[in-house]
């Protein structure tokens, strides 16, 4: 009698401690994921001689599948590891990256990059669908410089790629509700102001983006072929207020146009 009575005890004590576990669980708020869209905020004790070189459009893109992209003046592309302490990134180029983590929230991050404490704040993951995300591999070919001299073909299909991005951005910031945009910090031939575009002038171009062709040539040869269409093709603006909108619209005629 006793020991049945033991028995039931123990079964009790049992069940009450995992009710007591299953209850506080539930109760506990959310552990913030690491697998979000990272922009680079500001960088804490920031001085000149130590600027990182990021802008607001440096982004750190996490996926839960286990992969990343990232831009933070390379563009890189790899998987992740993460054990709470520090974001391992290991590119397909069989380099390895170690960010030690200082804090983790839902909206935003700090992780110390040489030495030095960068903070981030989190945008809602794109659509798996590599279409819809602006900062996959397909939509960012053009951030990778050429090997080699590239023939009208090759340039084209870079600026048809850039333009995608573009359109893909615009795209994935009306879908978010974006309330602002960066595109300033992007290296790009394309001057956006909120009513339109324009092309920059050779000089004005940013480093980065002449970095991206094999030689000042290509890059040349490319701005020609920009300035062809912008004036051989009529690209005509959206009837609409809305300036995600418009953009989209913009940049899908200039991928035609240049296919």
């Amino acid at each position: 009698m006793l020991s049945h009575l033991s028995t039931m005890l123990k079964k009790s004590v049992i069940c009450f401690a995992l009710i007591v576990i299953i209850f506080f669980d539930a109760c506990l708020p959310d552990r913030p994921t690491i697998a979000k869209c990272w922009f680079y905020t500001y960088q804490t004790d920031f001085s000149v001689a130590q600027n990182k070189g990021l802008t607001p459009t440096s982004f750190l893109c996490i996926r839960e599948n286990g992969s990343y992209t990232r831009d933070f003046g390379v563009f890189d592309y790899g998987n992740w590891t993460f054990d709470n302490k520090s974001l391992v990134l290991t590119s397909k180029r069989n380099q390895s990256t170690t960010l030690k983590m200082e804090s983790l929230k839902t909206h935003e991050m700090s992780f110390e990059m040489d030495g030095k404490k960068m903070n981030f704040d989190a945008q809602p993951l794109p659509s798996s669908n590599i279409s819809e995300d602006p900062f996959a591999l397909d939509n960012n070919l053009w951030r990778i410089p050429a090997s080699k001299k590239e023939n009208e073909e090759a340039i084209r299909e870079r600026l048809r790629n850039h333009a995608r991005y573009w359109e893909v951005y615009f795209t994935w910031a009306l879908k978010t509700k974006q309330e602002a945009l960066d595109v300033r910090s992007t290296p790009t031939p394309i001057k956006i102001y909120g009513n339109g575009f324009t092309l920059k002038s050779v000089e004005d171009e940013p480093g980065r983006w002449k970095s991206y062709f094999f030689d000042e040539e290509d890059c040349r040869r490319a701005d020609e072929i920009l300035k062809n269409i912008v004036e051989q093709h009529n690209i005509a603006l959206a009837h609409t207020d809305n300036k995600y909108k418009m953009f989209i619209g913009i940049f899908q005629q200039l991928e035609t146009a240049l296919k």
